[in-house]
């Protein structure tokens, strides 16, 4: 069986939180994690996480601290997402790049930001929703 692994970030920007809005052809909008596949030229997930946020959203990260792993089994791979806390920088969206904003396949996608507040991320479609329950029962992860 092959491993796939993902990373992921729930970011926190001053008093917000920033996610990703996702649209897909024929698909509902919902909102998920900035992040993505862990590259063969990856020194590591650390390094993955930093390319990808700087790929979707043009932003450099501090530190980041992984909080969650979840696995999700399937015929031909098993992906393994790894989620990590970073603190935003700085963000400048002119930095944005990666494969997927040419792809009119993958959908789009653009930053949305949220109080750092149970109410608040609450009402997103966050998904996965094995995610959204994690930030829900604990909200030291994301809160000021």
């Amino acid at each position: 069986m092959k491993v796939r692994h993902n990373v992921r970030a729930v970011l926190v920007d001053g008093g917000q939180l920033v996610f990703l809005r996702r649209r897909w052809p024929g698909g509902s909008p919902y909102c998920t994690t900035v992040g993505g596949g862990v590259e063969p030229y990856d020194a590591d997930l650390a390094a993955a996480l930093r390319r990808e946020v700087m790929e979707e959203i043009g932003a450099t990260i501090g530190a980041a601290t992984e909080f969650l792993t979840l696995t999700e089994p399937g015929e031909r791979v098993t992906v393994v997402a790894h989620y990590f806390r970073a603190e935003i920088l700085d963000v400048d969206p002119n930095r944005r790049g990666g494969p997927e904003l040419d792809n009119p396949e993958t959908g789009d996608f653009f930053p949305v930001r949220v109080a750092r507040e149970m109410s608040a991320v609450v009402a997103l479609d966050l998904q996965p929703p094995l995610l959204a329950d994690y930030l829900r029962e604990h909200p030291t992860t994301w809160s000021a």
